[in-house]
């Protein structure tokens, strides 16, 4: 008797057999479709809370995990986990999705974090502190990965967890940067084949967004730059940063970032990143190129590409698409998931350094 309850990967090969059957035009078309030069991202909808199927569509869609992961074989999942809380972190199941894709494509995963902040380590009655002590941040990281079930979830899987705050760390060099010249990086990263940057969707007092470029920033280490990334932001204000944006392009550029997924199945707007509103988005974006990817996600947003000043920094750098009529959406249209977000109070890093970073544990 035959299954009536099909797999979404049995439902597309189906779906397209029956495109065949009807029509060979069809199946030119679709190869015409999928075969063009633009920058690709994918829109899915989460349906019913199945997180877990709606990344698996959105990966789909660009072509497989086989295809997205191709010629590599060390990948890195970095989640935006911020601080311990879940209501403004990646959700486990999105990384634990995209890990098993990975190891059942055979390859060789780790997930990587180091976290800015948290309560009872350099969070204490509310206000924010700087440290770059190897002892306190290792324990602060262990704590969030452990509060957050990323701990749970990476130890059944066989999959390391690794704390970016120290380390073996290296120095490598950066052509052509804004800020850095060099950036001190854990050797995971700097071995890695394949970055894949996994934020949740929300706005940032400082970036006005916060999606898989910015998600970056939590490469550079704590011991080395400061938990909050004070010493980051410290140099590239001197350099004259607009917003934040000169010290993500520089760590962008520094890295191979394949592949961009932002969790939207539940979203921050406001006073972002971990001060705002959460909002049921109920989508997935993904996309081989970040540029495009945080664009795509941006305008789902509300915002135009001239409200994030790290997209016009990318850009200037070399970085494409020049503009959003230049990338290829498949799956969900714009039109249907964006929502006009609540923009946030956009304060430079020298004004909230006195919140964050001055005082030194």
């Amino acid at each position: 008797m035959r299954n009536d309850s099909l797999s979404r990967r049995d439902f597309l090969k189906e779906s397209i057999a029956a495109a065949v059957a009807i029509s060979p035009v069809t199946l030119v078309n679709i190869g015409e479709a999928f075969s063009n030069h633009k920058a690709v991202v994918a829109i899915t909808r989460v349906r019913n809370d199945r997180v877990a199927y709606a990344v698996e569509e959105a990966i789909d869609l660009l072509g497989g995990v086989r295809a997205v992961t191709k010629g590599k074989n060390r990948i890195i999942l970095k989640p935006n986990l911020v601080c311990e809380s879940p209501d403004c972190t990646t959700k486990p199941e999105v990384i634990r999705t995209l890990a098993r894709l990975m190891k059942d494509a055979g390859k060789n995963v780790a997930i990587a974090e180091g976290s800015a902040a948290a309560g009872g380590f350099n969070v204490k009655e509310g206000e924010t502190f700087r440290t770059n002590k190897r002892e306190l941040l290792d324990r602060m990281q262990l704590y969030v990965f452990d509060r957050l079930g990323y701990t749970e979830l990476a130890k059944p899987m066989g999959i390391p967890l690794v704390n970016l705050h120290s380390g073996e760390l290296v120095d490598v060099p950066l052509s052509g940067g804004h800020a850095f010249h060099t950036i001190t990086l854990h050797r995971v990263i700097a071995d890695a084949d394949m970055i894949c940057s996994v934020p949740m969707m929300k706005t940032h007092v400082l970036a006005t967004v916060t999606l898989g470029m910015k998600n970056l920033i939590g490469l550079y280490p704590g011991t080395v730059y400061h938990s909050v990334r004070s010493r980051v932001h410290e140099i590239a204000a001197r350099a004259g940063s607009p917003g934040v944006a000169y010290e993500i392009v520089d760590m962008v550029n520094v890295n191979k970032v394949g592949l961009v997924v932002v969790d939207g199945s539940m979203a921050m707007e406001g006073d972002g990143p971990t001060g705002g509103q959460l909002v049921k988005m109920g989508v997935i974006v993904a996309g081989t190129n970040p540029l495009a990817t945080d664009m795509i996600a941006a305008r789902i947003m509300g915002f135009e590409n001239r409200d994030v000043p790290t997209f016009g920094v990318a850009q200037k750098t070399g970085m494409t698409p020049a503009s959003i009529d230049d990338i290829e959406v498949r799956g969900e249209k714009i039109s249907s998931v964006e929502r006009k977000f609540v923009r946030p109070n956009i304060v430079s890093w020298q004004s909230i350094s006195r919140l964050w970073g001055v005082k030194e544990l």
